[in-house]
C-alpha cells in the first residue's frame, strides 16, 4: 500500500504564473524556511524544467534529510511531476496540476504519493506520523512566492473547498491506495 493525499488550493493568479513560481527553486526554498530547506546540488537557482534535478536538504523531526528530485513530467502550464531519485523515501511522486478557475485565477491540485522504507515499520511511520505531517508540509500556507492570495473555490461550497480554504479539510483526502 502506498500513502497518498491530495491538496486543492484556489490561487488569485493565472495558471502560467503559478506554474512558474512553483518550479522556481528559490521561491520553493523560501516557502520552506521553517525547516531550513536549501538547494545543495543540481539546479539550485531559477526555474526547473523537464529532466532537471535538484537536491534539497532540510531539517524535519530533528535530523537533516536530503532528497534529490527530478522533474519527470512537464506540460506547461498545466502539470508537472517531481519524483525522488534518491533520499529518505522508498517512493516519492508529487504531481502538480494547474487549471484556470474561470475568473482569472488558478485551481492548483497537488497529488502526493509516497512510501517510507523498512516495510511494516515504514507503513506504521506513514500511518501514524507522516500521514499528518506531509499534508501540512504541502499546505497552501507554504505556497511558493507568498505574493499569491488564496481564494474561495468558485464552483463549490463543499467542506473540502470552504471559503477559508483551511487545509485540514484537504488532509481528509489522505488515504492508502
Amino acid at each position: 500500500m502506498v500513502p497518498k493525499f491530495e491538496a486543492v488550493t484556489a490561487v488569485a493568479a493565472p495558471p502560467e504564473q503559478v506554474f512558474a513560481v512553483c518550479l522556481d527553486v528559490q521561491a520553493h526554498t523560501r516557502s520552506m524556511a521553517s525547516s531550513s530547506e536549501r538547494a545543495v546540488d543540481g539546479s539550485t537557482r531559477g526555474e526547473l524544467s523537464l529532466g532537471d534535478t535538484v537536491a534539497i536538504q532540510a531539517r524535519h523531526f530533528g535530523p537533516t534529510w536530503r532528497l534529490k528530485a527530478r522533474i519527470a513530467t512537464y506540460d506547461r502550464p498545466r502539470r508537472f511531476v517531481d519524483e525522488q531519485e534518491s533520499g529518505p523515501f522508498k517512493r516519492w511522486h508529487h504531481a502538480h496540476h494547474f487549471e484556470p478557475d474561470g475568473a482569472g485565477g488558478t485551481v492548483m491540485r497537488d497529488v502526493v504519493d509516497f512510501a517510507s522504507p523498512l516495510g511494516p515499520v515504514g507503513r506504521i511511520v506513514d500511518g501514524i506520523l507522516l500521514g499528518r505531517y506531509m499534508p501540512h508540509l504541502i499546505s497552501p500556507q507554504r505556497l511558493p512566492g507568498r505574493r499569491f492570495r488564496l481564494r474561495k473555490h468558485p464552483t463549490s461550497n463543499s467542506p473540502a473547498r470552504s471559503p477559508a480554504l483551511r487545509f485540514h479539510h484537504y488532509a481528509a483526502n489522505w488515504r492508502y491506495a
